[in-house]
């Protein structure tokens, strides 16, 4: 498996840049929960080993990341809520959780990597890019996923211990058959993305 490593933002860097950012989301495809994203400045001098797109890396190794990427870079997670999703609707919420992970950084950022297609408009930072695949491609985006990851797992198990029946500390909110089987016999929560076609729909039925 190849690593992503600094090259690109030691290219920015060279150019005379010197805070340098990467962005990255967890959690589009849900049925529940918020959308979460992570910003990451990482010190050239003291890089984490090992950070890749978090979907490639087992929970054990994640959380061994995320811990060292939190001793070692500036980082800062957001969120947007659920009801921000359904109000705004998932890609304007990806995008607001990103800009307030940056801003929370509290940095003059000379530029931002962010993971995807698509680039925040009111992002706090001289210039910006987006990187498609940059989870696989620029650390700083890399470490962004893993944090971003583990903290909305982790949050997703512990509203599972709230609303049991819904495989929520397996799923991470994702539309599994565990997670539709609950919705079929518990009904929809306040955690549920009211805007998303099958949550919707059985809101309809209701």
């Amino acid at each position: 498996m190849s690593l992503p490593d600094f090259s690109i933002e030691q290219a920015w860097l060279e150019k005379g840049a010197s805070v340098l950012v990467g962005v990255d989301e967890v959690g589009r495809g849900p049925w529940a929960g918020p959308v979460v994203a992570a910003a990451v400045c990482l010190n050239p001098a003291d890089l984490p080993v090992g950070a890749t797109d978090s979907k490639k890396l087992s929970a054990k190794k994640r959380l061994l990341l995320c811990e060292e990427i939190k001793q070692k870079a500036q980082w800062c997670i957001a969120e947007a809520s659920v009801e921000e999703i359904d109000k705004l609707n998932i890609r304007e919420a990806t995008l607001l959780a990103m800009t307030r992970a940056v801003e929370g950084l509290n940095l003059q950022v000379n530029h931002t990597f962010v993971d995807g297609n698509a680039l925040p408009s009111a992002l706090p930072s001289v210039t910006a890019e987006c990187v498609i695949k940059g989870d696989s491609k620029v650390l700083s985006i890399a470490c962004a996923s893993i944090i971003a990851k583990v903290y909305r797992d982790n949050l997703m198990a512990s509203l599972a211990a709230d609303y049991p029946h819904f495989a929520w500390e397996k799923n991470a909110g994702y539309g599994t058959k565990a997670h539709q089987q609950g919705l079929s016999e518990f009904g929809v929560t306040p955690h549920h993305r009211k805007s998303f076609k099958p949550i919707r729909a059985l809101l309809g039925q209701a």
